[in-house]
Parts: structure tokens; C-alpha cells; sequence
């Protein structure tokens, strides 16, 4: 087993790393605090070929592979939370439905926009009644002629209103009695479909989460993305890679946190010595370390499973279930190690902690990784 990374993966690290520190960090506190898209820095990462890692050259993307992809979600996260969001939705939730669905002419249609940049996409799947369980899908779509006419609505969508392609689903008319749901492209400026409520949130402030309203809205029918009824087939896999963005978000996150922690229990002095020399402060300091490597390893996994083809299920739901919990308490243990100075916005590890919340609830919250895990290992429907 190597465990080494390839000088190709290397190299995308050195260059996201020095995009994210020389770009964004000086930026990152004034987007937060302004709640403040960062269009620019997604432009700049776009002409980058960072917004289309994973997606062949051919077909506008960057011609590598899942594990650069995570790479750059974890660079970027690691000190923006909101661009690493921005750029793992649009990726992993925007971009991929069409790649693993799309016909010719949509790939050629919305995918080359998207994998190049040029255009940010969304996904629209979560509603105010359907969140894990997506038998609750209210939204309706009905055909009439050579269109389809989608009325309903979706919540908490990352990129609404910035982006320029959403991926939705809906029931349709012949999936009615069964639940099952359609996937459909929507454009940004297609009549009929408007940005609600945008949403103020705990953290991740210059990112958009937002409601889409669908008043017939009316979109071709060749719009219709995969066979009718499979939706909820394509959003499952489309969940799947999304999970090892969002892993690798929340590694990002812990790793931000785990330096800064590092430092200043070396640089803070309290009894005539460093506080990194308190048993206290020093187990915090290397449980952090261990349990981000081992994140980390899972994580990657996930990914290389995903690149070789092989089943990886399973293994990103446990990279998100666990990068995801050790966020959480490296960015909590963090704000401890700084004590006073941890719970003012003066230093980030606040801004970290709350920004590792939403990887424990995104694409899939903590408690349905487990069910997805318990029901892949056992066989059984676990509830």
C-alpha cells in the first residue's frame, strides 16, 4: 500500500493552498462579516480550473480526478469555509448529476459551462417538508406538449441565486401514486422560477442558501435529466460524491483550527510556561492531530474507491460521518485551548467552529450517514 500522493496531487495542493492564502485569506473576514458573495475569488478560481476538477478536458473540465477534487475542497476550506461550500456544491451537486445522467446535448449544453466556470450550478432537492426523507417531495411537474410545467418549491439550496443552472426534482404526473421523482435542468432565467428567502445562517455567511418557487415554470422537455422516476437513483449516487466534498470540507475546517491551536498553545504563556506544556492543552492538541489523519485517510479512500471504479458507498458516508464529528470538536477544542481570546471574532476559531456545524448536516446529516451505513452493511432498511 502506498500512501503517498502523487506529485500530481502534490502540486494541485501547493497551487489551491497558495491561490487560498495569497487570494482569499486576505478577504476571508470582511466576506463573513459583510455576508458578501465572493464572485471575484470564484471567477479567479474558475480561470483556475478549480470549479471543474473531476470532469474530463473535453468536456470543459480540469482532467483530474476525485482525490484532487478533495484536495481542493480541504485547501480552500481550510481557509474559507464559504468558498470551500460554494465550490463543493457546484461540483459535487451542480456539475455531476449531468455528467452521471445527462444525454450528449445536455453535457455539451450545461455541463461545459459548469466544469468550466463560466456558469455556477445548484441542486434543488431539499424541501420545507422533505429533507432526508424525499417521499416527501411536494414539488409537481406536469407534462403539456414538448414542455414541462414544475409548481413547488425548494429550501436551503447552496449557490441560489448566483448560480446560472439548477439541477431540481420533482414528482411527475405518472409517478404520482408511487413518490418516486424526476430530475430536471432548470436555467436562472427561465420565466416562472424565482429566488424566495435568503437565509441567515450561523455560519458560512459568504455563501448563498436560498429558496427556490417554481409558479409554472416552464422548461423543454428534453430538460427532463435521466429517465422519469429515477430521480431519487440519480441523487442517491449524486449524494455519494457529494458526501466526500463535504468530508472534506469539514477537514479543511479542522485542519484551520488544529493550527491555530497549535500555535498560540506555543506562543500563550500562563505559570512561566507555554500552555502546550499543560497535559491539559497538549492531549487536546494531539487527539486534534489524530483524528484529522485519520479523517483524512478515510476521506481519500473514499475518493480513490470512487476513481477506480469501485464500490464507495459505504466508505463516503463514513468519511463524512467522521470528518464531520471531528470538526466539530477540533473547532470546539480549539476556541478552549485559546480560552477568552477563542470566543471573539478577533480570532477565526470561532468562525471555524461555526462553520464545521453545517458539514455534520449537509448531504446527509450525521444520523442518516449512520442508516446509510447500518443498511449497507446489514442488508436491513435501518430507521
Amino acid at each position: 500500500m502506498d500512501f503517498a500522493l502523487s506529485p500530481q496531487h502534490e502540486e494541485i495542493r501547493r497551487t489551491v493552498r497558495d491561490f487560498a492564502e495569497k487570494r482569499i485569506a486576505p478577504v476571508a473576514d470582511d466576506l463573513e462579516r459583510k455576508g458578501e458573495f465572493p464572485m471575484d475569488i470564484i471567477r479567479e478560481a474558475a480561470s483556475l480550473g478549480l470549479l471543474g476538477v473531476p470532469y474530463p478536458e473535453e468536456i470543459g473540465g480540469t482532467g483530474l480526478d476525485s482525490l484532487a477534487y478533495a484536495i481542493t475542497v480541504e485547501e480552500l476550506s481550510r481557509v474559507s469555509g464559504s468558498v470551500g461550500i460554494i465550490v463543493s456544491a457546484h461540483t459535487s451537486l451542480g456539475c455531476n448529476p449531468v455528467w452521471l445522467a445527462g444525454t450528449d446535448e445536455q453535457k455539451e449544453k450545461y455541463l461545459r459551462p459548469m466544469a468550466s466556470g463560466e456558469v455556477i450550478g445548484a441542486y434543488g432537492l431539499t424541501e420545507p417538508g422533505a429533507g432526508s426523507d424525499s417521499r416527501g417531495t411536494r414539488t409537481r411537474a406536469h407534462r403539456d406538449g414538448d414542455t414541462w410545467v414544475i409548481n413547488g418549491g425548494k429550501r436551503f439550496i447552496t449557490n441560489a441565486g448566483v448560480a446560472g443552472t439548477y439541477i431540481v426534482t420533482a414528482v411527475t404526473d405518472r409517478e404520482e401514486q408511487s413518490g418516486k421523482i424526476s430530475a430536471f435542468i432548470v436555467e436562472a432565467d427561465t420565466p416562472g422560477f424565482s429566488i424566495g428567502r435568503m437565509e441567515e445562517k450561523m455560519g458560512l455567511h459568504a455563501s448563498n442558501t436560498g429558496e427556490l418557487i417554481f409558479e409554472d415554470c416552464r422548461i423543454p422537455a428534453e430538460n427532463m435529466l435521466g429517465p422519469e422516476g429515477e430521480g431519487d437513483k440519480l441523487f442517491l449516487k449524486t449524494l455519494d460524491g457529494g458526501r466526500i466534498g463535504i468530508a472534506s470540507m469539514a477537514l479543511g475546517l479542522a485542519q484551520a483550527a488544529y493550527e491555530a491551536a497549535s500555535a498560540y498553545a506555543k506562543e500563550r504563556k500562563q505559570f512561566d510556561r507555554p500552555i502546550g506544556a499543560f497535559q491539559g492543552v497538549a492531549f487536546k492538541i494531539a487527539d486534534a492531530a489524530t483524528g484529522i489523519d485519520a479523517a483524512r485517510l478515510m476521506t481519500y479512500r473514499a475518493a480513490w474507491l470512487k476513481d477506480n471504479g469501485r464500490p464507495y458507498s459505504t466508505e463516503a458516508a463514513m468519511a463524512k460521518l467522521y470528518a464531520s464529528e471531528v470538526a466539530r470538536d477540533v473547532t470546539n477544542d480549539a476556541i478552549q485551548v485559546h480560552g477568552g481570546y477563542g470566543y471573539i471574532t478577533e480570532y477565526r476559531v470561532e468562525r471555524y467552529l461555526r462553520d464545521a456545524k453545517l458539514t455534520e448536516i449537509g448531504e446527509g446529516t450525521s444520523e442518516i450517514q449512520r442508516m446509510v451505513i447500518a443498511r449497507n452493511l446489514l442488508g436491513l432498511r435501518a430507521m
